[in-house]
Formats: structure tokens, sequence, C-alpha cells
């Protein structure tokens, strides 16, 4: 028989290529939504993601990159291709982490060889616990795009791994040689993602348990809150607090003692590395082996932290996509910060019911200046309402809409101050429940669907339940019949009984990885979407237990008969069905293959722009894949795409007012000096006039003029807006000259634009949106996206047109008995010939929430565009449009949604009835469906329900309208049914 390295290795190898091929086969081909566009796109480039940075992260994906030769889609292809890769690594230290601990279990030394049985039994049990997380929900989702979670999740595992097999190592020269490069290994994580270092306190055990040979309770939680303190040594001191000393020196070199920039940093280096060369010489020559292998660690953490010279040297660069402009020291270390993200309290803090009662100027916010480091601004510092503030604060946020939620979840009426009890309900029934075990749960017992908030299944549940059509055909529904809960069950309680010390390295793995990073996130009520992938690292722990959970079988097996030579193999088998059921029912919700919506809904976009144009979007999804076209595709570089959150920035604005691809700079009146950081981030609305010339209002601001400055003489740095309403004049023969009005729309034509601005302030980014309509003079085409135009300071909506997935600014004014302004001839053109809908007319895609979410907005756009053209008498092509909607988004791959009910009175309108009565059926059989469903579990009415409901509604009418009285009858039966009389204002027979 083959010695069991060779065994161990070559079955390790095979889980490998297993998990390999899986993910080769169900790799996305193009950018996914999310992160995976902008991650692609600053690789292929070497740019500046957002806070913190992921550098090491972009430096080896830029060289799978490499793989594509350049070719547009290819380079995707290959990153995706990256993830595939150091998830299947994931997967193979998965499986020696398994057998190391089964070794440990079974007693066997270093220099010992297990017996053939046992051998077999361990193969079997690192195979099955590996294969069962390779077909895992959360780990597979990210192992085939893009993202920094594969790559962070195999530095977690490598570590993990380097740290038992450190273990086993008796030649004390060995140990530190390997302590050294674990440290390294941990250095470059830093540079992926920060997920590594919360193994520490756990791995702090494993040193604990081969240095002492008596083992106390007291000693384990010694050596555990050590390893804390090596985790805030890294995090909180070596990552920001590095650099942040750095700072503080370089701005004492160059403001109190007048030496040039970078001076400060240069004497700090000088005095750090060379004072750590000399501890490391130091400790060298006096034999002082701990000490030295601990500098040697921290020098080798340090090595791989080096890779964040990147992101300055990038910064400096000026490249297109350059989050937070990380270009000096100050910025820099602001950006390691993540201090654009705001503050989440974490030990002591607010109730979201909590008053500000004191705001007082905390330290000062530098900027790099001409000659000096400048005071831009203070850290305001509140004070709340003592009565109002907690320990442990879990319900803190004051968006307005995460009050609501918080009081919705809680039952407090408004008003109601919540209480201590509150607090930790929510954080025990939310962020534990809902954020972390529904998720925990998805991954080893089943989920409902791949809805927005989807439950978890049990085995109780899915027997229990007689689930409706829509959630039983949703390929997201699996149910694995509890079997691998039950299965890493078996194996915790088998590892607590038979290994306490390996249990509690496992266990401690599986709640820092866990509870404790939900603890920590302290995450608020709604996030923008399911962050599941977030907890990997606790299902990676897990999945070492459903390896245990085999040798647990076997070890009962030999109970029954004592000397079965096979009872490793047999076990194996018998726990076999848990990784293949995994697999069935993961496979076609994880197969993204196929999928191209994700990038061509971003050329969309572009494609909706005319050239040279200015476009507005909203939120990450709106924007990262706009980038990856065109940075990476290569795509409309011609539009110059802003990101509205953004423009709030001193360093966004700058960026925009210089050229970038084929699109000019943007122009601004106010200067650098009117827009930088601490100058008009917040301007109050005074209303002290009717009204305001735009134009005469930006050249006082340019000018500081005093006429524009609060009365209080403290706050004289502070600038207004005296009026709420802000004037444009239109210069018409420029507008004529230009050519920019469609001949339709020339009777809208008005002479001024009056912008009527929201709330009581105007931030610097309505501002600098406000000075670029004015400047621009209606030179480069401006356009708003759907999420921007909604969310700017002001309407615009009276006059923009739109030309596809986009509206355009004119200097026009919509009728007010019209709903919207299409140019019917630029959207016809664009819908049906310059749009791509790759791939979604194919049902055995798989097509997620978001793919479903920008169907509907397509759908919604080419209703609009039909709407148009039924109103210009131009049947032909209304059919033409409503047609092309059915056919590229047909039901059997897209279920029909809101956008598909609203289009059944054009179908009627241009007589495709059998058409209309398709959707009507389909979206009423399900709405029924769900209504059911929900009534019989007692779930509370979310937005698909309550869209359900308005189907059903809108229905029973348009029905009766059109003659199909019979149908109508029947939708109002079941209305009635389910709500009671139908509202006296709705047509009977």
């Amino acid at each position: 028989m083959p010695t069991y390295t060779r065994v161990n290795n070559l079955t390790g190898w095979t889980a490998f290529l297993i998990a390999f091929i899986t993910y080769l086969f169900t790799i996305e081909e193009t950018a996914s939504f999310w992160d995976p566009g902008e991650f692609i796109a600053v690789a292929y480039k070497l740019q500046v993601p957002h806070p913190p940075g992921a550098p090491f992260f972009l430096l080896i994906y830029r060289m799978f990159g490499f793989l594509a030769f350049g070719e547009g889609l290819d380079v995707a292809y290959w990153m995706n291709v990256g993830s595939a890769l150091f998830s299947a690594f994931t997967i193979l230290f998965l499986f020696w982490t398994i057998t190391l601990l089964g070794r440990k279990l079974y007693g066997i030394g270093a220099g010992e060889d297990p017996s053939k049985e046992q051998t077999l039994s361990l193969m079997g049990a690192g195979l099955i616990g590996a294969l069962a997380y390779t077909f895992s929900d959360s780990f597979w989702f990210s192992a085939v795009e893009a993202e920094v979670y594969a790559m962070s999740s195999f530095f977690t595992a490598i570590v993990i791994w380097a740290f038992l097999k450190w273990d086993v190592i008796r030649d004390p020269r060995a140990e530190n040689q390997y302590m050294i490069f674990i440290a390294y290994l941990v250095g470059l994580s830093i540079g992926v993602h920060l997920l590594n270092l919360v193994t520490l306190p756990a791995l702090a055990l494993v040193v604990y348990f081969k240095k002492y040979t008596h083992h106390t309770v007291k000693g384990g939680i010694i050596a555990f809150l050590l390893g804390g303190v090596a985790l805030v040594i890294i995090n909180n001191i070596i990552i920001p607090g590095l650099p942040s000393i750095a700072g503080s020196l370089e701005i004492f070199f160059v403001n109190s003692l007048g030496l040039p920039f970078g001076s400060g940093i240069v004497f700090f280096a000088l005095l750090f590395l060379g004072g750590l060369t000399y501890a490391v010489v130091y400790s060298y020559r006096r034999g002082k082996v701990i000490l030295n292998t601990i500098l040697l660690s921290l020098t080798f953490i340090l090595i791989g932290y080096g890779s964040y010279a990147l992101i300055v040297i990038r910064a400096n660069a000026d490249p297109v996509i350059n989050e937070n402009d990380p270009r000096d020291i100050i910025s820099f270390v602001s950006y390691l910060k993540r201090e654009q993200y705001g503050y989440r309290p974490l030990l002591h803090g607010q109730y979201f019911t909590a008053d500000v009662i004191d705001q007082t100027e905390g330290a000062p916010v530098y900027a790099k200046g001409d000659e000096k480091y400048e005071i831009v601004d203070y850290q305001l510092e509140n004070t709340y309402d003592p009565e109002k503030t907690t320990i442990l604060p879990r319900i803190y946020s004051t968006q307005e809409r995460h009050k609501q939620i918080y009081r919705s979840k809680l039952g407090l009426r408004e008003g109601e101050d919540p209480t201590f009890f509150d607090n930790i309900y929510f954080m025990l029934d939310h962020q534990l429940g809902h954020m972390y075990f529904r998720y925990f749960m998805w991954n080893f017992s089943g989920r409902e669907s791949d809805f927005s908030d989807a439950p978890f299944l049990t085995l109780f549940s899915s027997l229990q339940t007689d689930f409706p059509e829509f959630i039983k055909e949703n390929k997201g529904h699996n149910n694995y019949l509890m079997l691998p809960l039950l299965l890493g069950l078996i194996g915790m309680f088998f590892q607590a009984k038979l290994d306490p010390k390996s249990f509690w390295l496992t266990l401690m793995l599986f709640l820092m990885m866990g509870v404790v990073l939900v603890l920590y996130l302290n995450s608020p009520p709604v996030e923008p979407r399911e962050r599941d992938y977030i907890y990997v690292g606790s299902f990676y722990a897990f999945a070492i237990w459903i390896g245990f959970g085999v040798l647990a079988i076997r070890h009962q097996l030999l109970k029954l008969k004592k000397g079965m030579a096979m009872a490793g193999v047999y076990a194996a088998l018998i726990s076999l069905p848990v990784p293949v059921l995994m697999a069935g029912e993961n496979w076609n919700d994880h197969d993204r293959s196929g999928r191209f919506f994700s990038v061509d809904s971003a050329r969309n976009f572009l494609a909706s722009c005319e050239p040279n144009a200015i476009l507005f979007t909203g939120g990450d999804n709106d924007t990262f894949p706009l980038w990856y076209v065109q940075e990476v595709e290569g795509f409309r570089t011609d539009v110059r795409v802003i990101v509205l959150s953004y423009f709030d920035t001193d360093w966004y604005v700058k960026q925009m007012a210089r050229p970038v691809n084929e699109s000019p700079a943007l122009d601004f009146t106010l200067q650098y000096e009117n827009y930088k950081k601490g100058t008009n981030d917040v301007l109050y609305i005074t209303d002290r006039l009717e009204s305001l010339p735009l134009v005469d209002y930006l050249k006082l601001l340019k000018n500081n003029s005093e006429l524009l400055k609060l009365s209080s003489s403290r706050s004289s740095n502070i600038n207004t807006v005296p009026s709420r309403n802000l004037t444009l004049p239109i210069d018409q023969q420029r507008v004529d000259s230009l050519g920019i009005l469609p001949e339709a729309f020339r009777n809208l034509q008005i002479p001024q634009l009056t912008i009527r601005l929201r709330g009581n302030y105007v931030t610097k980014g309505t501002l600098m949106l406000l000075d670029l309509i004015a400047t621009n003079n209606w030179e480069r085409p401006i356009y708003f996206n759907n999420t921007s135009l909604a969310t700017i300071g002001f309407d615009m909506s009276q006059h923009v047109v739109m030309e596809g997935l986009t509206y355009r600014l004119l200097p026009i004014q919509k009728p007010d008995n019209q709903e919207e302004l299409v140019n019917t001839e630029l959207a016809y053109e664009n819908v049906m010939n310059n749009f791509a809908y790759r791939g979604m007319d194919n049902p055995g895609n798989y097509f997620d929430d978001e793919f479903r979410r920008f169907t509907s907005n397509h759908r919604s756009v080419l209703n609009s565009v039909v709407i148009a053209l039924l109103e210009e008498k131009d049947l032909q092509r209304a059919e033409d449009v409503l047609r092309l909607s059915l056919e590229k988004f047909p039901h059997e791959a897209i279920p029909y949604d809101l956008a598909s009910g609203q289009s059944v009175p054009l179908l009627f309108e241009l007589g495709m009835d059998e058409e209309a009565m398709h959707v009507v059926n389909e979206i009423s059989h399900r709405s029924v469906e769900m209504l059911d469903f929900y009534a019989e579990t007692g779930r509370a009415m979310d937005r698909e329900a309550s869209i359900s409901m308005q189907m059903m509604r809108y229905f029973i009418p348009l029905l009766r309208e059109q003659g199909y009285d019979e149908d109508a009858d029947r939708l109002q039966r079941e209305y009635e049914r389910l709500f009671g009389e139908m509202d006296s204002r709705l047509p009977r027979r």
C-alpha cells in the first residue's frame, strides 16, 4: 500500500480537482452584479478600488487577466477562473485540515503512519467534509466570481492548516520557520481582506496546547485573549496605526519645522525600520529565540502588508477609477480607516431615539495644501442623552427607514423609547437570527427560495408545508433534508468527546468567524443584499465537523463489529449522499454560465446616451458594471459616468474636472477652493429671496461673498442658499444652434429652468450638479438613470426625456397631463437595435433576484416606449416593441412581474389578446398561490405579496372592460376569498 503521505496528498488533490472542475463548469462568463465589476476593472488596469482596498488581490488577478490576451469578455472570465482556482485550493487545505485533526483524534503522532483502516477512514472524512463545503451555498456563490472572498477564504484555510502543521513539528528551528511563514501569509492576506485575522484568537489555542503540558480553563482563556491581543495589534495598530503615526510626524515636520513634504514619513520609516532591524539583530546575537521569532514574524507581516504601496503609487498616477484618491499619507490613513462609511457603535452608544444634546469639535482634519498641511475641518463629537445610551448598542441607526424597521420589529409605537431588552432582542432575533443563523441553515439545512429574506428549510417545515409552484420551481429552492446539519452535529459531539482540545479550537474558529463577527459588524436592520458570504469562515469550521461525522459513523460501525477492516469506507459511503445531495440541489442556482445581462444592462445604459454624454448613476449596482464595460471592454468611453453619492467629495469632483479616456474634462464655475473638503459641504437654505438666478449665485459663491454667510459670527464661514427657487435662463438661439431639441418637443421649449430645492440644506454634491448644469449650458448631453433622478436634491422630472434606459435633461417643460416624455425615434432605435439581451430568453439559465430586478426595469422601459408610440398612433412599431419584450424576456425564463402586468392594457389595445391573457393568467395564478401560502403560514405581507394583491385588483376591471367577464368573475371570487368584499368602486356584473 502507498504511504499515508502519498494517499493523503493524492486524495486531497482529488478533492481540489472535483472542486475546480465544478466551479469551472458553473463560472460566470463575465462581470457579475455588485462588486466584481469594480474589482475586474481596477485589477485590469491596477486602479484604486473602494476603501480599504485589496492591493494584493489586484496584483494577482491582474496576472489572471493576462491569460485573456486583452480580449474584452475573456478578461472577466479569466479573473473569475482565479476565484475558482483559489476556492479549489481552499477545499484542498480544508481536506488536509480535517485529516490533520483526524490524526490528532486517533492519537497518531508526526512520525507514525496510521493503519490501513485508519487511513481509509481519514480519507473518507476529509473527502466528505471538503466536498460538503465545496457544494455549500455561500462558498459556491463566491467561488465563481472575481470578488475578494474566494482569495480571502484561501488565506484563511492555508493559515489554519499551517498552524496545524506547525503543531506536529518537533524541531524548534523548523517550528520558528513555519511561524514566520504563517506571519507572512497573514501579512499578505491584509492586502486581500481582513477575515483571516479573526482566526488568530482561536489559533492561539494551538500554541497553548502544544507548548504547555498542563491545560486549564484559565490557561485556555489567557491564550485566547493573547490571540485577541495579536488581532488588535495587527488590525488596530499595524494597519492604520503605523501610517497614522507617520502622518502625525509628517504634519509636525512640515507645519511646525518647515521641512519639505515627505520629511516626516522618511524620518518615521528610518526610525521604525532601523529600530526593528536593530531589535532583530540584538535578539539574534543574544540568543533570545522567542523574541527573535516574534520580531521576524512582525517583519514578515509588514512585508506582506507592503502590498498597500500599490494603492498610493497608483493613486498618484491618476487612474480613471481612483476612489478617495489616497495619494498622500493623510488621505491614505482616511482610506485605510474607511472613514467615508461612517461610524457604528460597538461596546457603548446611543439608541436610535437618542437626541444629540451637545456637539463639540474634535480632532482637526488635515489635507495637503500647496506649502503645508491645512486644517480643512474638525471631527464632530456628538454627546447623546445619557438616558438613551446603552452598553452593546444594537439599535442605533438614525436613518428614517431604519427607525421604521426598528419600531416594526420591536412593536414600538411612534415616540416610544426602546428598552435594553428591546436592544438585546434585536441582536438575538435579527443580527444573530436573521443575519447569521438563517444563513447557516441555508448552507446545511435548506433554503426556501432565492427571494429576498427567504427563510431556511428544515425537514419538518418541508414535510409539513405544501409549497406553491412558484417556490418549488424556483431554482433557489434547495432542500438538504437537514442531512449536512445532522452529520456536522454528530461530528461536533464526537470531536468534543474524543478530542476536547481540538474541539475547542474548531468551536472557537466557528464562533469567531460567525457569532463574534456578527457582533463586531453590528449590521443595520436592512442591507442592500443578502450578506451570507461574509460568514463563510464559520461555515468552513462546520464543514470540519461534517468530516468528523464520518469518523463518528465509523466509530459506531466498529462498535457493532470489532475489527471491521472497511469501517471507514462504509462510513464514507453512508455519508456520501450528503455532498451528492448538496451538489444536486445547488447546481442549478449556482450555474452562472450563459448569463451576460449584468454587462448587457450596463451596455444598454451607455447605448441610451448620445456621444460625449454625462451620465449620473445612483448606487454600486448601477455603476460597477458601467466601469467594467468602459474600462475593460472599451465600450462608449466617451460617456462620463458620475456616481451621484461620490459627488459630495472634493476628490471626486476634482477627478471629473480632468479628461478621461475619450471624455473631455467637465466644466465648473466653482474652483477647487470652493469645493475642497471642509468648504461648502453643507449650505443651508434660508428662503430670504423668492428666487435667485443660479449663475449669479455661483458667482457669489465663487467669490466667497459675505452676502451668502450665515448671520451668526460663530458660523461666519458657513454659506447659505438665499432662495429655494433657483432660475437658469435658456438661450433659445444657442439651443437651436446645437440642435438638441427633437421636433416633437419644440412646442414644449421654455425660456428658463426653475429649480426648486428639496429639504433644508444643499449638499456639496447637489451644489456641484447645479454648477455642472449651469456651466455646461447644454453643450454636452446630461443624462440620469432612474436611481439618480429620484435621489438628487431637486426635482428634474419635468425637464427630462426618456431615450432608452436613461433620462436626458432638456430645456423643456413636461405637460401636466403627461406622465413621461419619450423621444420615440431614439428610444425605438435603442431598444430594437442598440440594446443587448443575450441569454435572457433561455429558460435553462439561472437568473437570480438582481437579474429579475434589472429585467423588470427593462420591461418597464419597453412599456413606456409602447405607450409613447401608441400616443403617436404608431401601432406597428408599438407592437414591435411589445413583441420584443415578450420574446427577449419570456415568462419561461423570467417570470412575469409588475411591469409585465402593466403591459396588459397595451397588449389588449394592440389586439394581442392571447398574449395579454397569458400574462393575466400566469400572474393571477402565481398571485393566488402566493397569497394563499402567506395566509396559511402566517407570513407577513411583503412587497411581492402586496404587488400580487394590487395586480389582482388591477386585472379585474381591465378584464371586464375587454369582455372577459368569466375570467374577471373567477379572479374576483379569489380576491374576495382572500381579502373580503371588493371595493364598491370596482365594476361588477
